[in-house]
């Protein structure tokens, strides 16, 4: 699924300050739910939190996913297949804007296979859309630690990281981006959004000169995900050196 989520983080790209609203599964609404955690939660709302709050289960949460696991043992040849297909299914949802419906069949497909990456990139997007960045990051971490070497995850989670950086300035932050997208860029620097990454990485480092030397590879590669607000405030702190963008 990582076509799918490429195309919804291009559309983030941060701009410091201005563009901190853009959501990184796009531009539509927060959550179904605001689910409170100042209660104990029932079950409906464990349900739409990501891994179901990773929380104690309880007896009827118990109960429900043995029925479930073992209605998937008939439907489909192993769980891995299954797995995948509620994954799937939970993509769409997400890019319908479902997000509660999405989170759920996240945890469904992580439930089935706690190896399947795909489950806590999701969860990762989902927490993204709803403006919640520690799981944001907890959740792509999650996912990279399974899939060390993938290029647009790694890019994803250094995104979640630069965001943090422009809410929090704690360098560890950008500490993190800068080795998230060192990792990802050696395995693949044609990636467009890593060279966008590495733009804003570099314009928070004050290495203006690096930043316009990524911003240009970025649109060289991928002019679509180019964030002209960014363009913007770097051309305010330095005139483009290739004197593309007057």
């Amino acid at each position: 699924m990582k076509d799918f989520v490429a195309v919804w983080i291009a559309i983030l790209i941060p701009a410091i300050g201005l563009a901190q609203n853009t959501h990184l599964a796009s531009a539509g609404p927060n959550s179904d739910t605001n689910v409170s955690t100042k209660k104990p939660l029932e079950l409906k709302e464990r349900r739409v939190l990501p891994l179901f709050g990773e929380i104690s289960k309880t007896s009827e949460q118990i109960d429900e996913e043995i029925k479930f696991l073992s209605e998937c043992d008939k439907s489909f040849t192993t769980r891995t297949e299954a797995s995948t297909f509620f994954a799937t299914r939970a993509w769409e949802y997400l890019q319908e804007g479902s997000l509660d419906t999405a989170c759920y069949r996240f945890n469904l497909a992580q439930l089935l296979n706690d190896k399947n990456v795909e489950a806590y990139w999701g969860l990762g997007v989902v927490s993204y859309q709803r403006e919640n960045w520690v799981d944001a990051k907890r959740m792509l971490s999650k996912g990279v630690n399974l899939a060390a070497d993938n290029v647009p995850l790694l890019v994803d989670l250094s995104t979640v990281d630069l965001k943090l950086y422009a809410i929090t300035s704690r360098k560890e932050e950008l500490d993190e981006a800068g080795e998230l997208l060192k990792h990802a860029t050696a395995i693949d620097s044609s990636y467009a959004l890593g060279q966008y990454n590495l733009a804003l990485l570099h314009y928070n480092l004050n290495e203006l000169d690096k930043s316009w030397e990524h911003l240009h590879k970025g649109r060289n590669l991928d002019f679509s995900g180019l964030n002209l607000d960014f363009v913007e405030l770097l051309k305010a702190k330095m005139p483009d050196p290739q004197g593309f963008f007057k």
